[in-house]
């Protein structure tokens, strides 16, 4: 059963699918309502299997992998002789949900697997390079954006043989400026690692308080990267609850938990 997804145009390349899926279309019920297709989110886990299905399927491939996601900048690689991280004795199998790695990135050339990020708020970024038949996903919060998680995910891309400037990302959907509040530990992490990162805050509505930018943020580090191209989401995941999940709101409601929404991509031929 296909579900839903947000696409962007600049990822479309013949024999790789993609998608920034949404919280619509899926089995679970209440706060995880309806394509949570986050293990760890306290959902019934028949429930995220049956949705993180419907997300392979959509994909058009046979299986989806997802990491340990820690905010770290480690991307690890799927399949092959030469993966970084594998699973399975023969090298060439990925890893079950039980055995995930500890990182935020994953870069692949082998085809029929889909790599997944999970978010709910934070930025997932997705990697295509058509020539060389390489992809990579990662997963952007603050942290890892900072310390270079997409980086990563193109220094990944590259050990498989991608060209740098032939490399197309594309930021998915996450929390926007007017949504993100944070507070007087920002920006000064931020203005270390590069002076001119004031652009990304704006004073807040509160002493000491901050609007960041996550977004342009990691467009920005992805422009300076010599891609190919880069773009930008159009949607607020904390304002739009019909369509995403949102760990920010959730805290401000007091909820006991939340669901994550999955971007992913798959060599597909």
């Amino acid at each position: 059963m296909s579900v839903p997804s947000i696409q962007s145009s600049i990822l479309e390349a013949d024999g790789i699918s993609h998608g920034f899926f949404t919280r619509q279309g899926g089995v679970s019920d209440g706060l995880y309502r309806s394509l949570n297709c986050g293990y760890g989110s306290g959902d019934d886990m028949q429930a995220v299997a049956a949705n993180r299905r419907r997300v392979t399927e959509t994909l058009g491939v046979g299986k989806l992998v997802t990491c340990h996601q820690i905010h770290s900048a480690d991307a690890v690689v799927v399949g092959g002789a030469d993966a970084v991280v594998v699973g399975g004795a023969d090298g060439r199998t990925p890893w079950q949900p039980s055995d995930a790695p500890r990182a935020d990135a994953l870069a692949t050339k082998m085809s029929g697997v889909a790599l997944g990020v999970l978010a709910a708020d934070c930025a997932p970024v997705v990697f295509v390079e058509p020539k060389a038949r390489v992809i990579a996903a990662a997963h952007a919060g603050w942290r890892g954006a900072l310390t270079g998680i997409t980086d990563a995910a193109i220094e990944a891309m590259i050990r498989l043989g991608a060209d740098r400037g032939a490399i197309f990302a594309s930021v998915g959907p996450c929390i926007a400026q007017d949504s993100y509040e944070v507070g007087p530990e920002f920006p000064t992490p931020f203005l270390e690692e590069n002076n001119e990162a004031a652009s990304f805050f704006e004073a807040g509505s509160r002493d000491g308080h901050w609007q960041f930018d996550l977004p342009a943020y990691v467009v920005g580090r992805l422009l300076a990267r010599g891609l190919a191209g880069v773009a930008g989401p159009d949607h607020d995941t904390y304002a739009d609850e019909e369509t995403f999940f949102s760990y920010r709101r959730s805290c401000h409601r007091d909820e006991p938990s939340y669901g994550r929404c999955i971007s992913a991509v798959a060599l597909t031929g």
